[in-house]
């Protein structure tokens, strides 16, 4: 029987690299990720066009703009404050912290500087402004339930074993 193919509905689990374009590695994933194509709103549109018509064990390479990726730099996904009004587990470079915007929508921020008694986090995605290349390696394909179709996102923990064979 023919191998699946990564198509519309379909469960797909992989492992990525990201790199620069001159490819030094920025983030790199060995623990299986799963999203559902067409639909996952957390997966990079133009990744998922690289990967339509793949199947398990390709390697999928495709370049991403800051247009198409991770945008540019918003000044207004900044804050500054008191470091005396930070609680100290926030008070290091690096450390990340989740608000709600006023639409309630998670944004995770960063402590990019402390210095003067001030504190500064910055909610920019970390690969801001730049062009990226993701790696992906998938790992599966499965047919997704109705749950996760109407989701638009697996509910089912990625999975590294055999797709399933219809």
């Amino acid at each position: 029987m023919a191998e699946e193919r990564v198509e519309k509905n379909k469960i797909v689990t992989f492992v990525y690299t990201i790199t620069d374009e001159a490819g030094e590695v920025l983030e790199q994933s060995d623990i299986p990720n799963d999203y559902l194509h067409d639909q996952d709103e957390r997966m990079f549109p133009r990744v998922m066009e690289a990967l339509e018509g793949h199947q398990v064990g390709d390697t999928v390479t495709v370049t991403l703009t800051p247009e198409e990726g991770f945008g540019h730099y918003d000044p207004s996904l900044t804050f500054s404050d008191d470091l005396k009004n930070v609680p100290k587990e926030y008070q290091r470079i690096g450390a990340e912290a989740e608000f709600r915007d006023d639409t309630g929508q998670a944004v995770t921020m960063r402590v990019t500087s402390i210095e003067n008694g001030r504190i500064e986090l910055d909610g920019n995605p970390p690969f801001v402004d730049r062009t990226v290349v993701f790696i992906i390696n998938i790992l599966g394909i499965r047919d997704s339930s109705a749950q996760e179709v109407d989701s638009g996102q697996p509910v089912e923990p990625a999975q590294t074993s055999k797709p399933t064979l219809h």
